[in-house]
């Protein structure tokens, strides 16, 4: 994508971003440096350089001055593509962290009937099927055209590309030396080369790349303040008189008292799940309220310098990550067990949610109990290099 000449559009110059394809056969074109990774070594990644290379215009993808719309048409897909990946990756994990801890015995049992163990086991299994849920759900979203779900796939890409490199560390500490040593060296001495060193190596972009972590929780909280920012811009507007102003406020006022007065109150509406899900149903929704309260305090209380409070925002999102990882575990699992009597998967999901409940909570009382503005001190003296001193005794690369 490049930046082409503007057009005029009601006699204003507006800015063009197009997308186009460079064929790598193109005069000019130079591959400078080929980047090594981590992992995925079949990555084709560089620096790339150009020359006076000149692009046809048949090579216009959509058209001209609609690289930014493309970008926007294919951000969600993008995003799902990981939770799809992941959880398949995940799986496979499930697979070999369950074999392995039935096969290996320790203390006169298999070690997955230790606690140490077990608790491993059950949070993988609870946590995949969490994974395969929501990206079902948002996936289903998805192709249902009249669904906007850039909230939603940010949430599946933050939600499953985090839990998988956590059950992936988890199957390789299950695994223990075998699962840190490569297939290679395993094949070689005739052992079951499962590629866990590997899968480790290569996943752990998965967090970075289609918008890291940070990217993601800052993007999820923008978009769910939206509502009530596009309101503020309206009374910073200069050219908007002060009677409009004060009369947009008033109605406002009125929109917001009834808002405000719903999250109290239960809709007493939603689906009818089978037992233990129901109640969980219930938490879910009486916790979304208390999220849309919570967080309508804090942007009353910081107004726009909430945007700033990346931690107290962040937690805001992940609690709303794990009520949608709720919805969509409940409505899969109900219907596991509907269609087609699968009652484990009830138990999996009843299983997800007490876990779920017990990180929402603990969120919740870190949005008003937290030492943030100590970890703010304290990372403005290790940014000027007061804490240099820790760094004594190490060889630095100068280069």
């Amino acid at each position: 994508m490049a930046v082409t000449p503007p057009k005029i559009v009601n006699n204003k110059e507006k800015k063009q971003i197009t997308a186009f394809i460079v064929e790598t056969k193109s005069p000019g074109f130079e591959v400078v440096h080929r980047s090594k990774f981590m992992g995925l070594n079949a990555i084709q990644n560089g620096v790339i350089r150009f020359n006076n290379v000149r692009v046809p215009g048949e090579n216009i993808i959509l058209g001209e001055g609609e690289g930014l719309k493309l970008a926007f048409v294919t951000l969600n897909t993008g995003r799902l593509t990981l939770p799809a990946a992941v959880t398949g990756m995940s799986k496979w994990c499930l697979w070999i962290g369950r074999k392995w801890a039935a096969e290996r015995k320790q203390w006169g049992a298999p070690i997955g009937e230790h606690e140490a163990v077990a608790v491993k086991l059950s949070y993988i299994s609870s946590t995949v099927l969490a994974m395969e849920a929501m990206t079902a759900l948002t996936s289903y979203m998805a192709d249902n055209k009249r669904c906007d779900i850039r909230i939603e796939a940010a949430i599946a890409k933050l939600f499953c590309t985090e839990e998988s490199w956590k059950i992936l560390n988890e199957t390789v500490q299950i695994r223990g030396g075998r699962g840190y040593e490569s297939a290679v060296s395993l094949k070689a001495r005739g052992k079951a080369d499962y590629p866990l060193e590997r899968a480790l190596r290569d996943s752990r972009i998965n967090t970075i790349l289609e918008g890291s972590s940070e990217i993601m929780h800052l993007f999820i909280a923008r978009e769910a303040l939206d509502f009530h920012l596009d309101k503020v811009k309206y009374l910073l507007n200069p050219k908007i008189s002060v009677l409009r102003k004060a009369f947009f406020v008033f109605r406002m006022a009125f929109v917001y008292l009834v808002w405000y007065a719903g999250l109290y109150f239960p809709s007493f509406r939603g689906p009818k799940l089978v037992k233990p899900l129901a109640a969980h149903a219930r938490f879910m929704e009486r916790t979304a309220k208390k999220l849309a309260r919570g967080l309508f305090h804090q942007m009353l209380f910081y107004q726009q310098k909430l945007v700033q409070k990346q931690n107290i925002l962040n937690r805001f999102v992940d609690i709303g990550m794990d009520l949608f990882a709720m919805a969509g575990v409940l409505a899969y699992a109900d219907k596991c067990f509907k269609e087609d009597g699968q009652r484990s998967a009830a138990e999996l999901a009843d299983f997800f949610c007490r876990e779920a409940k017990r990180r929402i909570a603990l969120k919740f009382r870190q949005v008003s109990s937290n030492d943030d503005k100590e970890s703010d001190t304290i990372a403005k003296h290790a940014l000027k290099g007061d804490y240099a001193w820790l760094e004594n005794d190490i060889i630095k690369n100068l280069k």
